[in-house]
């Protein structure tokens, strides 16, 4: 009987630069940073309802029953580390991290798990900076609301190994800080959030906390296909940042956009702000009424 597959959050995080430190202290010494480091990160993982998987080197794969677990882990493991006393890191300062998280079906077999959703999360733990937690769609949709301040999605891309397009995220740090407002005003009521309304041959799209991405070109993967031999195949993309909406081209030929009432302007690799409402065409400096013209409005 085939096992059914268990749902769950993975996380990767590996120790940044671990290999000057192996070239700085020797081998013995650096073992035991990274020990130390590793055994920080495992009771971090512990506190949130997690498990560990397996150490591998400097890095460390944790499994946990919920998205909100896992981003609640990964927020404190840097501090966990950077709390760890030098005299334990042979004088050493703490070392960064690297974070990546994905949610989805894995499947669990002798104290392991395989599956497509354990490729994704160790695919986002590679595009991770220092400092830095990575993460896709399936975590953000499945986090609580009052985390939305403390996500954004920075670019929508091909994973090595996956056919679809992921919208990737990146987890910010000051979750102490939003609680404590929250925490200050329990009574009051969520404010109403702003949106971007495009629409395009008859089609409309939003883009706002729920959708922050839109891709706009001329291949069909795109959220808004313009079919045009002069529109790049992933022409520009549309972001909403703490309900603030830019449009960013990543064109060859550039993008018009005009606001109402103001003269087109051409943004060629580089980003503007929309505000109010306007139109913008990926083809050429039309009109409201062009066949390519995009209008937007912010709602």
């Amino acid at each position: 009987m085939q096992q059914k597959p268990a749902i769950m959050a993975i996380l990767f995080a590996d120790i940044a630069q671990s290999t000057k430190i192996y070239e700085k202290i020797g081998n013995a010494a650096a073992q035991r940073v990274v020990a130390v480091c590793l055994t920080a990160m495992t009771d971090v993982c512990s506190l949130h309802n997690g498990t560990v998987i397996k150490t591998i080197g400097d890095e460390i794969m944790c499994t946990f029953p919920t998205a909100k677990d896992a981003v609640d882990a990964a927020m404190e493991m840097q501090s966990a580390i950077e709390s760890i006393p030098q005299s334990a890191l042979s004088g050493l300062p703490a070392p960064n991290i690297h974070v990546g998280i994905h949610y989805g079906p894995v499947i669990e077999e002798k104290n392991d798990v395989f599956g497509e959703a354990v490729n994704i999360a160790a695919r986002m733990v590679e595009i991770a900076k220092q400092r830095q937690i990575i993460t896709t769609r399936q975590i953000i949709d499945a986090l609580p609301p009052e985390y939305a301040d403390c996500v954004r999605c920075i670019d929508k891309m091909t994973v090595k190994g996956i056919s679809e397009a992921l919208f990737i995220y990146e987890v910010m740090s000051e979750k102490e800080t939003m609680t404590a407002i929250f925490k200050a005003f329990p009574e009051a009521k969520p404010e109403v959030k702003q949106r971007l309304e495009l629409i395009f041959s008859g089609a409309h799209f939003e883009v706002g906390v729920a959708h922050p991405v839109a891709t706009l070109g001329r291949l069909n993967q795109n959220d808004v296909v313009v079919n045009d031999s002069r529109v790049s195949r992933f022409h520009a993309r549309i972001e909403c940042r703490k309900e603030k909406y830019f449009l960013i081209d990543q064109s060859t030929n550039g993008t018009y956009v005009a606001g109402h009432g103001m003269d087109a302007v051409i943004l060629l690799r580089d980003e503007i702000q929309l505000d109010g409402s306007g139109v913008f065409d990926l083809c050429n400096e039309g009109t409201a009424l062009s066949p390519t013209a995009i209008h937007y409005t912010v709602k």
